[in-house]
């Protein structure tokens, strides 16, 4: 059996006496974008660092294409691309230098290096910016050259982290044009990391992390759907005492998230109308809205998305 191009088992990872990752596992189907959406501190940039060989796991396993990434980190190396959160471009160098000098470390050279960089220009639309200084380049040319240093070896699994850090919204959604694209032409698979809903409703597959567990996968629209209805929130006076008469009068199960109450109810407007005819001089607001990754988020954790704002230790270095 064809391993997947990526499967992570039972990965747990401590920093000292904080886990960073809590018995993940997981596998990533090939030819598909699989997104790690998390908030800062919820184990991402410690699964990506260890996918990417730069951590040994502590406890469980990871491969990528079959191989181990503790005991075989070298053929691993050979079969990803790797872009990180982090800029790795030489700035004082042209756009053409950077991909040259990559591919360079891979053992690339002459007429076959000279053509995958043409080959990678044109379909990354760099062509006409090759000669030009990275340091005059945009935040969304830049994000695009570091893509086309990690394709430069014809990887055959992506892997990027964060990589729509520090673009404007129509960068953003350029950056997630090509990566469509590159998956669509060469049924690469990639596995990137992100903070961010409206990415990570692009992914075929979300993995989503909690304080180091992962909490659900699946595709959106079935994360979504396991919510089981329409979102209603209320911002109340006197929160808890509303609760707790909510429960009596309907029946529903009500959560208390950021001094908010949260029900998740089919027919949620029905349930705002009796809720305002019951209740009318305790709402003080009512809110409703189909489900969304982040109704999934605090359903699955109990807490909204940004309350977990620990960060996670800092980053010691990148491979080159």
């Amino acid at each position: 059996m064809t391993p997947p191009p990526v499967r992570v088992e039972h990965l747990s990872f401590r920093y000292g006496e904080r886990p960073a990752l809590n018995d993940v596992s997981f596998d990533v189907a090939p030819g598909s974008i699989f997104g790690l959406l998390g908030p800062n501190g919820g184990g991402k940039t410690t699964l990506f660092r260890i996918l990417c060989t730069l951590l040994p796991p502590q406890e469980g396993s990871a491969s990528i294409l079959g191989f181990e990434v503790r005991t075989q980190p070298d053929a691993v190396r050979r079969v990803i691309g790797v872009t990180f959160q982090s800029p790795s471009l030489d700035i004082k160098l042209t756009v053409l230098e950077n991909l040259l000098h990559h591919g360079r470390l891979y053992g690339l050279s002459g007429a076959s290096l000279r053509a995958r960089c043409d080959s990678l220009l044109e379909r990354m639309k760099l062509a006409d910016r090759a000669r030009d200084l990275v340091e005059t380049l945009s935040g969304g040319l830049k994000r695009r050259v570091e893509i086309a240093k990690g394709l430069i070896h014809d990887p055959r699994v992506l892997l990027l982290d964060e990589p729509s850090t520090g673009l404007d919204p129509g960068a953003r959604i350029d950056l997630w044009h090509y990566l469509e694209q590159l998956r669509r032409e060469s049924a690469m698979t990639v596995l990137v990391t992100t903070h961010l809903m409206e990415e990570a409703e692009r992914c075929d597959r979300l993995g989503i992390l909690s304080r180091g567990r992962l909490v659900a996968v699946g595709t959106p629209a079935e994360l979504r759907e396991s919510v089981g209805g329409d979102s209603v929130t209320i911002q109340a006076t006197d929160a808890e005492r509303l609760a707790a008469k909510i429960r009596e009068r309907f029946a529903v199960e009500v959560r208390m998230v950021a001094g908010l109450l949260r029900i998740e109810q089919a027919g949620g407007h029905e349930l705002v109308r009796d809720l305002m005819t019951a209740f009318p001089n305790e709402v003080s607001t009512v809110t409703l809205g189909k489900p969304t990754l982040e109704d999934v988020f605090i359903q699955k954790t109990g807490h909204r998305f940004w309350e977990e704002d620990e960060p996670e230790p800092p980053k010691r270095g990148r491979r080159r």
